[in-house]
Protein backbone atom coordinates (compact mmCIF):
# COMPACT_ATOMS: atom_id res chain seq x y z
CA UNK A 1 0.00 0.00 0.00
CA UNK A 2 1.12 3.44 -0.96
CA UNK A 3 2.36 5.94 1.67
CA UNK A 4 0.00 9.28 1.26
CA UNK A 5 2.47 12.09 0.69
CA UNK A 6 2.24 14.25 3.49
CA UNK A 7 1.46 18.25 3.10
CA UNK A 8 1.25 21.16 5.04
CA UNK A 9 -0.21 24.33 5.16
CA UNK A 10 0.06 25.99 8.31
CA UNK A 11 3.19 27.66 8.16
CA UNK A 12 2.32 29.73 5.04
CA UNK A 13 -1.50 30.47 6.75
CA UNK A 14 0.30 31.71 9.98
CA UNK A 15 3.24 33.37 9.13
CA UNK A 16 3.14 33.48 5.22
CA UNK A 17 2.82 37.34 5.32
CA UNK A 18 4.76 37.92 8.47
CA UNK A 19 7.77 35.75 7.88
CA UNK A 20 7.55 34.14 4.54
CA UNK A 21 10.85 32.20 4.60
CA UNK A 22 10.40 30.87 7.68
CA UNK A 23 6.74 29.68 6.62
CA UNK A 24 8.34 27.93 2.99
CA UNK A 25 11.43 25.91 5.52
CA UNK A 26 8.16 25.00 7.56
CA UNK A 27 5.86 23.33 5.20
CA UNK A 28 8.15 22.39 2.12
CA UNK A 29 11.01 21.72 3.49
CA UNK A 30 10.16 20.29 6.91
CA UNK A 31 7.10 18.43 6.39
CA UNK A 32 7.39 18.66 2.30
CA UNK A 33 10.49 17.22 1.92
CA UNK A 34 11.91 15.40 5.84
CA UNK A 35 8.98 13.91 6.62
CA UNK A 36 8.51 11.75 3.15
CA UNK A 37 11.52 10.92 3.34
CA UNK A 38 11.90 7.53 2.62
CA UNK A 39 13.72 4.87 5.23
CA UNK A 40 11.06 5.83 8.40
CA UNK A 41 6.77 6.07 8.56
CA UNK A 42 5.16 8.83 9.28
CA UNK A 43 4.12 7.19 12.27
CA UNK A 44 7.27 6.07 13.41
CA UNK A 45 8.81 10.20 12.85
CA UNK A 46 5.43 11.12 14.71
CA UNK A 47 6.50 9.23 17.77
CA UNK A 48 10.21 10.08 17.40
CA UNK A 49 9.35 13.88 17.54
CA UNK A 50 6.74 13.56 20.51
CA UNK A 51 9.25 11.72 22.27
CA UNK A 52 11.64 14.71 21.40
CA UNK A 53 9.37 17.48 21.99
CA UNK A 54 8.36 16.12 25.79
CA UNK A 55 12.38 15.14 26.26
CA UNK A 56 13.01 18.98 25.75
CA UNK A 57 9.86 20.18 28.07
CA UNK A 58 7.49 21.32 25.42
CA UNK A 59 3.53 20.70 26.10
CA UNK A 60 2.16 24.00 24.58
CA UNK A 61 -0.17 23.81 21.52
CA UNK A 62 3.01 22.83 19.34
CA UNK A 63 2.90 19.06 21.22
CA UNK A 64 -1.06 18.97 20.71
CA UNK A 65 -0.55 19.61 16.97
CA UNK A 66 1.88 16.63 16.53
CA UNK A 67 -0.24 14.35 19.25
CA UNK A 68 -3.14 15.02 16.47
CA UNK A 69 -0.65 14.63 13.56
CA UNK A 70 0.26 11.14 15.42
CA UNK A 71 -3.33 9.90 15.82
CA UNK A 72 -3.47 10.59 11.38
CA UNK A 73 -0.49 8.89 10.81
CA UNK A 74 -1.92 5.55 12.43
CA UNK A 75 -0.67 5.83 16.08
CA UNK A 76 -2.64 4.02 18.22
CA UNK A 77 -4.38 5.19 21.99
CA UNK A 78 -2.16 1.88 23.21
CA UNK A 79 0.90 2.77 21.35
CA UNK A 80 0.99 6.80 22.79
CA UNK A 81 -0.14 5.84 26.45
CA UNK A 82 2.89 3.10 26.74
CA UNK A 83 5.25 6.07 24.60
CA UNK A 84 4.46 8.38 27.10
CA UNK A 85 4.51 6.36 30.30
CA UNK A 86 8.41 5.04 29.00
CA UNK A 87 8.96 8.50 28.74
CA UNK A 88 8.15 9.61 31.82
CA UNK A 89 11.22 7.73 33.04
CA UNK A 90 13.34 9.77 31.12
CA UNK A 91 11.97 12.95 30.41
CA UNK A 92 10.11 13.85 33.47
CA UNK A 93 7.07 12.95 35.42
CA UNK A 94 5.85 16.49 35.37
CA UNK A 95 6.22 16.56 31.34
CA UNK A 96 4.76 13.44 30.92
CA UNK A 97 1.67 13.92 32.96
CA UNK A 98 1.30 17.35 30.90
CA UNK A 99 1.46 14.96 27.85
CA UNK A 100 -1.02 12.75 28.76
CA UNK A 101 -3.51 15.66 29.62
CA UNK A 102 -3.26 16.45 26.05
CA UNK A 103 -3.38 12.88 24.35
CA UNK A 104 -6.22 11.93 26.71
CA UNK A 105 -8.29 14.45 24.51
CA UNK A 106 -7.18 14.15 21.30
CA UNK A 107 -7.76 10.14 21.71
CA UNK A 108 -10.61 11.02 23.39
CA UNK A 109 -13.18 9.66 20.84
CA UNK A 110 -10.85 6.42 20.13
CA UNK A 111 -12.46 3.48 22.41
CA UNK A 112 -10.50 0.91 20.19
CA UNK A 113 -14.03 0.64 17.96
CA UNK A 114 -13.46 -1.82 15.08
CA UNK A 115 -13.55 0.59 12.24
CA UNK A 116 -11.40 3.03 13.64
CA UNK A 117 -8.46 0.97 14.95
CA UNK A 118 -9.09 -1.30 11.80
CA UNK A 119 -8.00 1.29 9.93
CA UNK A 120 -5.21 2.82 11.53
CA UNK A 121 -3.91 -0.99 11.65
CA UNK A 122 -4.10 -1.10 8.21
CA UNK A 123 -1.93 2.36 7.83
CA UNK A 124 0.61 -0.06 9.78
CA UNK A 125 1.42 -3.00 7.23
CA UNK A 126 1.77 -3.19 3.64
CA UNK A 127 -0.36 -6.03 3.14
CA UNK A 128 -4.40 -5.54 2.60
CA UNK A 129 -6.96 -6.68 5.47
CA UNK A 130 -8.99 -7.75 3.06
CA UNK A 131 -12.81 -8.91 3.63
CA UNK A 132 -14.65 -10.44 6.93
CA UNK A 133 -13.87 -13.60 7.26
CA UNK A 134 -17.16 -15.21 7.14
CA UNK A 135 -16.61 -18.60 5.50
CA UNK A 136 -14.85 -19.64 8.59
CA UNK A 137 -16.24 -17.16 11.12
CA UNK A 138 -17.79 -20.23 13.21
CA UNK A 139 -14.06 -21.66 13.92
CA UNK A 140 -13.20 -17.96 15.32
CA UNK A 141 -14.08 -16.10 18.80
CA UNK A 142 -14.11 -12.61 17.39
CA UNK A 143 -13.93 -11.07 14.10
CA UNK A 144 -11.02 -11.65 11.59
CA UNK A 145 -10.77 -10.67 8.08
CA UNK A 146 -8.81 -13.14 4.93
CA UNK A 147 -6.97 -11.52 2.17
CA UNK A 148 -6.07 -14.02 -0.50
CA UNK A 149 -2.10 -12.65 -1.64
CA UNK A 150 -1.44 -14.92 -4.11
CA UNK A 151 -2.24 -18.20 -6.08
CA UNK A 152 0.16 -19.05 -7.83
CA UNK A 153 3.39 -21.74 -6.95
CA UNK A 154 2.37 -21.60 -3.14
CA UNK A 155 -0.40 -20.04 -2.08
CA UNK A 156 -1.14 -17.98 0.68
CA UNK A 157 -3.38 -15.05 2.55
CA UNK A 158 -2.99 -12.36 4.75
CA UNK A 159 -4.68 -13.26 7.94
CA UNK A 160 -6.15 -10.24 9.87
CA UNK A 161 -7.45 -10.62 13.70
CA UNK A 162 -9.00 -8.09 15.79
CA UNK A 163 -7.89 -7.74 19.58
CA UNK A 164 -8.69 -11.31 21.71
CA UNK A 165 -9.57 -12.50 18.33
CA UNK A 166 -8.40 -16.00 17.68
CA UNK A 167 -8.80 -19.38 16.05
CA UNK A 168 -10.18 -22.62 17.81
CA UNK A 169 -7.88 -25.36 18.77
CA UNK A 170 -7.46 -27.13 15.12
CA UNK A 171 -4.49 -29.98 13.33
CA UNK A 172 -3.40 -29.70 9.75
CA UNK A 173 -3.11 -33.12 9.32
CA UNK A 174 -0.96 -35.17 6.53
CA UNK A 175 0.34 -38.53 6.44
CA UNK A 176 3.48 -37.11 4.26
CA UNK A 177 4.53 -33.24 3.84
CA UNK A 178 2.10 -30.44 5.21
CA UNK A 179 1.71 -28.32 7.95
CA UNK A 180 1.71 -24.06 7.85
CA UNK A 181 3.75 -21.46 8.02
CA UNK A 182 3.11 -18.10 10.16
CA UNK A 183 4.84 -14.93 9.28
CA UNK A 184 3.93 -11.89 11.48
CA UNK A 185 3.61 -8.91 9.82
CA UNK A 186 2.11 -6.44 11.94
CA UNK A 187 0.45 -6.01 15.67
CA UNK A 188 1.39 -8.44 18.71
CA UNK A 189 -0.07 -12.01 18.82
CA UNK A 190 -0.48 -15.46 20.30
CA UNK A 191 0.69 -19.05 18.83
CA UNK A 192 0.96 -21.94 21.21
CA UNK A 193 0.70 -26.33 20.95
CA UNK A 194 -1.13 -28.45 22.89
CA UNK A 195 0.62 -28.99 26.24
CA UNK A 196 3.18 -26.52 25.52
CA UNK A 197 3.69 -22.67 26.46
CA UNK A 198 1.87 -19.75 24.00
CA UNK A 199 4.39 -17.88 22.30
CA UNK A 200 4.37 -14.46 21.52
CA UNK A 201 4.60 -13.19 17.81
CA UNK A 202 5.71 -9.88 16.52
CA UNK A 203 6.40 -8.27 13.12
CA UNK A 204 9.26 -10.55 11.45
CA UNK A 205 8.80 -13.70 13.74
CA UNK A 206 8.26 -16.88 12.05
CA UNK A 207 6.65 -19.71 13.14
CA UNK A 208 6.82 -23.38 11.50
CA UNK A 209 3.56 -25.34 12.02
CA UNK A 210 4.49 -29.18 11.76
CA UNK A 211 1.68 -31.32 10.39
CA UNK A 212 -0.82 -33.64 12.47
CA UNK A 213 -0.13 -30.75 15.77
CA UNK A 214 -2.97 -29.18 17.57
CA UNK A 215 -2.38 -25.72 17.54
CA UNK A 216 -4.51 -22.11 17.73
CA UNK A 217 -3.37 -18.60 16.71
CA UNK A 218 -4.47 -15.24 17.02
CA UNK A 219 -4.23 -11.63 18.32
CA UNK A 220 -3.26 -9.97 21.64
CA UNK A 221 -5.66 -8.58 24.00
CA UNK A 222 -4.38 -5.10 23.52
CA UNK A 223 -3.57 -5.51 19.57
CA UNK A 224 -4.87 -5.87 16.39
CA UNK A 225 -2.62 -8.91 14.37
CA UNK A 226 -1.70 -10.13 10.78
CA UNK A 227 0.45 -12.94 9.69
CA UNK A 228 0.47 -14.42 6.48
CA UNK A 229 -0.20 -18.16 6.47
CA UNK A 230 1.44 -20.53 3.82
CA UNK A 231 0.08 -23.99 3.51
CA UNK A 232 2.70 -26.42 2.88
CA UNK A 233 1.79 -29.31 0.42
CA UNK A 234 1.94 -32.64 2.07
CA UNK A 235 -0.09 -35.63 0.91
CA UNK A 236 -4.03 -36.37 2.23
CA UNK A 237 -3.77 -32.86 3.53
CA UNK A 238 -6.87 -31.82 5.87
CA UNK A 239 -7.66 -29.87 8.29
CA UNK A 240 -9.52 -30.60 11.50
CA UNK A 241 -11.29 -27.76 13.80
CA UNK A 242 -11.45 -28.34 17.63
CA UNK A 243 -12.87 -26.68 20.27
CA UNK A 244 -12.50 -23.32 21.16
CA UNK A 245 -9.96 -21.44 23.34
CA UNK A 246 -11.78 -20.21 26.37
CA UNK A 247 -11.72 -17.09 27.58
CA UNK A 248 -10.19 -18.54 30.84
CA UNK A 249 -7.17 -20.38 28.73
CA UNK A 250 -6.63 -16.89 27.03
CA UNK A 251 -6.77 -14.82 29.30
CA UNK A 252 -4.12 -16.12 31.23
CA UNK A 253 -1.94 -15.12 28.41
CA UNK A 254 -1.81 -11.15 29.44
CA UNK A 255 -1.72 -8.71 26.85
Amino acid sequence: MAQEKITQTAGHVQLGEFAPKFAELNDDILFGEVWNRPGLSPHDRSMITISTLIGKGIIDSSLTHHLQFAKSNGVTRTEISEMLTHIAFYAGWPNAWGAFRMAKEVWADDTTSCADGKAAFQREMIFPIGEPNTAYAQYFTGNSYLARVSNEQIPFSNVTFEPRCRNNWHIHHATKGGGQMLVCVAGKGWYQEEGKPAVQMLPGDVIHIPANVKHWHGAAADSWFAHLAFEIPGENSSNEWLEPVSDNEYDKLGK
